[in-house]
């Protein structure tokens, strides 16, 4: 079966992602069914269709989008992508469990799940295993920049916010530059172009950061990195997919599971039992508590994160270019006329509530670096979780069931991987015979 049968070739957007060579569907699995509805569920939709399959998309929101992609950074960021997992955090882990306001925090709950991942979190910090875990981001940031490109290619950028300016990443110390050109050195064979920049350099590329001068002792520039709204994203991946006849079932929770023999061969669900052929879970932070419906376990554990989004007045005065403060591990992304303010990484378990003193943080920090007459667009503070692993490394795998795959775990770097990861999966699905097993 062609995937180009079923796209929508008359309508030029998204056509040239459509059209690009791939596998055709091979194997088992004619009909695939995805639960997760958020930028990683949908670009693994949008796989599938591609390879010729039909899907369904299942998530237990009323929208798509409407969970960890809904108010994340905005920043597509393939080159620079080292893990949170660094040897130099281990002399930070006394005060990351007593500092309230550290970028970084640890909240200790009473969770076997959490402790369990931060043992392996704690054994990635290895210099060698965060290495590899660099160059293994970076594989996937490459091939999800292409994907990503050819989906982009004929849309709407106003539609969806995106620029495609660049990112610096300013540091604020010698040191801290010290280690991001070494990071970067490490990096240089296998990713996008960098260079290490002074102060003035970086002034000269982006003069919205004037309130950074004396302040920063270097930054990397990535010129080919760029910024998107997901949620934007998201909705015109729905929009795609529905005319490519992917069928949704929003408002769906999933609450159980029946297997027959080595496979899984019905989902229960809020609206009523649902045969399976082929299953992908994408389910961001829930995917660990999918995945033990299915007897199987991953090791997903959720990033607890923040956002604002921001109006302006004077495009001149918030930054073009996507930024990252090393200092205070704050992102600020343009998306169009408003300014995306994220941060924060609280590893404490699956707590929604909203913490004022972080969004008056990240309000602080925007209005330091960008001006005090930025206002906090209504609605806009957001918290979201994101679904890490302890190398930063998403798992793209077929699970021990038989008809099950992965593609969970991309923590901070869900929107810039979701392409990437999405074609990995289909190609793995295509390329694994009927009834063999891969991890």
């Amino acid at each position: 079966m062609s995937a180009v049968l079923n796209a929508p070739v008359q309508n030029s957007q998204a056509a040239a992602y459509w059209h690009a060579p791939v596998g055709p569907c091979v194997g088992e699995h004619r009909h695939v069914t995805v639960i997760g509805a958020g930028i990683v569920g949908l670009a693994t939709a949008a796989a599938q269709v591609r390879t010729g399959r039909s899907v369904t998309v299942i998530d237990a929101n009323h929208a798509v989008g409407a969970g960890t992609s809904f108010g994340n950074g905005g920043q597509l960021s393939y080159g620079y992508v080292a893990p949170l997992a660094q040897p130099s955090l281990l002399p930070e882990l006394p005060s990351l469990l007593v500092a309230n306001g550290a970028p970084l925090r640890i909240v200790p709950k009473l969770d076997p799940a959490q402790w369990r991942w931060m043992l392996s979190f704690l054994q990635s910090c290895r210099a060698a295993r965060a290495a590899r875990s660099s160059l293994e981001l970076l594989a996937l940031g490459r091939l999800s920049q292409q994907e990503t490109d050819l989906w982009l290619q004929g849309v709407d950028a106003s539609a969806l916010s995106l620029s495609r300016h660049g990112k610096l990443v300013v540091l604020p110390d010698a040191a801290s530059f010290e280690k991001a050109k070494a990071q970067l050195q490490l990096q240089a064979p296998h990713g996008p172009e960098q260079f290490a920049i002074d102060e003035t350099q970086c002034l000269r590329i982006e003069p919205a950061l004037h309130a950074f001068r004396g302040r920063m002792a270097g930054a990397i520039h990535t010129p080919s990195e760029c910024a998107v709204d997901s949620l934007a994203l998201c909705q015109d991946l729905e929009a795609r997919l529905r005319d490519c006849g992917v069928s949704f079932e929003l408002g769906t929770r999933v609450h159980g599971v029946q297997f027959g023999r080595d496979r899984v061969a019905a989902l229960e669900t809020t609206a009523g039992r649902r045969e399976v052929d082929g299953l992908v879970v994408a389910a961001g932070p829930q995917s660990a508590s999918m995945a033990r419906l299915m007897k199987f376990s991953v090791p997903v554990y959720p990033l607890k994160g923040y956002s604002v989004t921001l109006r302006f007045d004077d495009p001149q005065s918030v930054p073009a270019v996507s930024v990252t403060d090393a200092a205070k591990k704050v992102v600020y992304a343009r998306l169009g006329q408003r300014l995306r303010v994220a941060g924060f990484a609280e590893i404490g378990g699956y707590d929604m509530s909203v913490d004022a003193r972080r969004i008056q943080a990240l309000l602080e920090h925007a209005r330091t670096a960008f001006g005090s007459s930025l206002e906090l667009e209504p609605g806009s503070e957001w918290v979201g979780l994101r679904p890490a692993t302890p190398t930063s490394v998403p798992i793209v795998a077929q699970s021990p069931v038989r008809n099950v795959y992965l593609n969970v775990g991309h923590g901070a770097l869900g929107l810039t991987l979701a392409f990437g990861t999405a074609r990995r999966l289909a190609d793995l699905m295509n390329a694994a015979p009927t009834g063999t097993q891969r991890s």
